[in-house]
């Protein structure tokens, strides 16, 4: 498998960053993993703590937990600037992730040329 088909399949379907790191492009995969792990840590803190107040406003109403009442719930709670914010961090992990696969097999298809001539190079030498 080429060097480009690689990191493209390890950063678009692990994680992105993991192609970088396979080829040797350590800082912009470190980078790239690092963006996108605080993006994901941020959702996962929002969502938490979403949840944390749609339960405690359902506690409140009474305890009686059905779909209806969650949901009517979670409409009233989402605030647009939440709203926007959470957008934003979706779009940003999207496009790190974007980059990440397009970086990856950029620097792989480097990598696979500079293989090839120098494979080359040496096949002629010995003609």
């Amino acid at each position: 498998m080429s060097n480009s088909l690689k990191a493209a399949l390890l950063s678009g379907l692990v994680f992105p960053g993991i192609g970088q790191v396979v080829l040797k492009r350590y800082r912009r995969g470190v980078v790239l993993m690092l963006i996108v792990l605080a993006c994901l840590l941020i959702v996962v803190a929002k969502a938490v703590q979403q949840a944390f107040s749609i339960l405690k406003q359902i506690e409140l109403a009474g305890g009686t937990i059905n779909v209806d009442a969650i949901l009517n719930v979670a409409t009233q709670s989402s605030t647009n600037s939440d709203s926007l914010l959470f957008n934003s961090i979706l779009l940003l992990i999207i496009v790190c992730w974007i980059l990440g696969v397009v970086d990856a097999y950029r620097i792989g298809k480097k990598r696979d040329l500079e293989e090839q001539s120098t494979s080359q190079g040496s096949n002629s030498k010995g003609d």
